[in-house]
């Protein structure tokens, strides 16, 4: 297994992602994991699921999930695809791994749901003997949920989201190379967006050229549908996306933009100063640094989550931070959800422990803001880290920001 990225391209003089296999490979890992479990079926409407299941790259409406795409997955059979219309011609055409195609529209008007309830889902729940066993559901909406319920009664439905979370956590050889791509161009993305910081330019223009290195380089998107660029006091408390103010000296600049290639997210962040920082912004900085690296070293296999939360905590109280993290996790799972379980540092009450295991891929991403700092108190630093065998490996390999670092 690789630990650098190789290059995108379908290449004749060395072996890469074999996507065939992979595309294998994640089917039958779910089918193991549905016998082990006792489940029957899947129907799986999010989106991360449906293209985990059958590699569907689809068009994307923001603010439209779920009613669009999904997926059905038997213990032996499929996976068969519930794809729009829209897309139908050209799946057919450059698809030949999925053996069932069904074309479905918007799941939004309830006799439309109704009707491919009845006639694209039951009979391949019937041909799959699930009919009348257990089938998970990782998300749908009441429309769709009460066509399912009237049409499918012998249907006991079970929690398919937190199934799929658990079945993918792991990663296998070749999603690992595949995060490796896509944190590469996520690097070249930052980068871009660093190079571009400088007085008088704005916000969402920095966005903008960092977006065109995302597109030129083959990403997909974005990690976040809307690019987080920061400056200055908008990082105190912070504003998550990017908008016309105007970066000026003695700012800090927080850039958060990510890539999505071959279906997976590879998701950094850095924080760096337009000019000459002051004392409280290198502290500020010094204290994300440490906590960082203090938390990401505890992240080996027999460890917890709850360990590595513990290890962040504390560096920030040698700076007498603790307080002052932005109330949200300090780290996510990440894959082809650039966002999911198991979560690091989650500041809500209810979060799973759990413990670290090889070739699992998390996004570490610790914010500490501090009000009324001018230039902006607000810093965070994230990082791709992959847990191997023997420890912890970062993936991603932006430059941090030596001018904001007290040595």
């Amino acid at each position: 297994m690789d630990s650098f990225a190789r290059g995108t391209f379908n290449v004749d003089y060395e072996a890469r992602i074999d996507w065939d296999r992979l595309r294998r490979e994640r089917v039958e890992k779910t089918q193991r994991h549905m016998k082990t479990e006792g489940i029957d079926a899947l129907l799986l409407w999010q989106d991360e699921n449906v293209r985990y299941l059958t590699s569907q790259r689809a068009i994307m409406l923001q603010y439209r999930s779920v009613t669009h795409y999904g997926v059905l997955l038997g213990q032996e059979a499929g996976p068969v695809l519930l794809t729009s219309g829209g897309e139908i011609a050209r799946v057919r055409e450059a698809m030949p791994w999925v053996p069932h195609i069904e074309t479905i529209p918007h799941m939004t008007e309830p006799g439309l749901v109704e009707n491919v309830t009845r006639n694209r889902i039951l009979p391949h729940l019937e041909a799959f003997g699930a009919d009348r066993g257990k089938v998970g559901i990782d998300a749908a909406t009441f429309t769709m949920r009460r066509a399912f319920e009237n049409a499918l009664t012998g249907v006991e439905w079970v929690d398919g989201e937190h199934f799929m979370y658990l079945s993918r956590v792991q990663k296998l050889p070749d999603e690992i190379q595949a995060l490796q791509e896509a944190t590469a161009i996520a690097d070249a993305v930052t980068q871009t967006a660093i190079d571009h910081v400088r007085a008088g330019v704005r916000d969402c223009e920095v966005a903008a050229e960092a977006m065109r290195t995302l597109f030129r380089l083959g990403g997909e998107f974005a990690h976040l549908a809307s690019p987080f660029v920061a400056s200055g006091e908008r990082m105190s408390p912070p504003t998550r996306f990017a908008t016309d103010k105007i970066i000026r000296h003695g700012d800090i600049v927080f850039i958060d933009i990510g890539a999505m290639w071959g279906g997976y997210f590879g998701d950094v962040g850095r924080t760096v100063i337009c000019g000459k920082p002051s004392r409280r912004q290198q502290e500020i900085y010094t204290a994300v640094y440490e906590c960082l690296h203090a938390g990401v070293e505890q992240m080996r296999p027999g460890n917890t989550n709850v360990q590595a939360t513990r290890a962040f905590l504390d560096k920030a109280a040698e700076h007498g931070l603790e307080n002052n993290f932005i109330n949200l996790y300090i780290g996510h799972g990440c894959g082809v959800s650039p966002n999911e379980p198991p979560y690091v540092g989650e500041a809500a009450t209810g979060a799973m422990e759990i413990e670290f295991r090889p070739d699992m891929v998390f996004a570490i991403e610790p914010l500490i803001w501090v009000p009324n700092v001018r230039g902006g108190g607000g810093v965070r630093v994230e990082d791709m880290i992959w847990v191997r065998e023997d420890g912890p490996e970062y993936i991603s390999r932006a430059p941090y920001c030596e001018e904001l670092l007290i040595q």
